[in-house]
């Protein structure tokens, strides 16, 4: 039997107007400390978004959601935060903030292999 292993995630959100507190589910991140595990899965449906806010400028969009995306890889390339172990890069990335793009709270789970769990939490609650 395999093993289960405690997991955290949080949805990523595009809140186009900070003020009036609407959000669109654009993504999940998800963190295993035991296997070492941190990895963000995205999708935009640009009309959606368009609906909420007909002038939002979807490049700047889809540049925080490479930069957000770029950041839980790690490495040189995703700057100063991206040299932080994984852990750290989570937490950052999840950390309360008042900008277009969110993250929900935090949420601790179980499972046997976090990129199916994080394939199976996008598709329940982006897609």
């Amino acid at each position: 039997m395999q093993e289960q292993h405690l997991f955290e995630y949080a949805v990523i959100r595009i809140v186009p107007r900070v003020e009036r507190e609407e959000f669109l589910n654009v993504g999940v991140i998800l963190y295993c400390k035991k296997l070492n595990f941190l990895q963000a899965m995205f999708a935009l449906n640009e009309e959606k978004l368009r609906a909420f806010c007909s002038d939002i400028d979807l490049a700047e969009v889809k540049t925080y959601i490479q930069s957000f995306e770029n950041i839980s890889k790690g490495g040189k390339e995703a700057g100063p935060i991206g040299k932080l172990d994984p852990a750290s890069r989570f937490r950052w990335l999840t950390a309360t903030r008042s900008t277009i793009l969110q993250s929900s709270k935090i949420h601790p789970g179980f499972c046997k292999d976090p990129l199916e769990t994080l394939t199976r939490l996008h598709t329940q609650l982006v897609l």
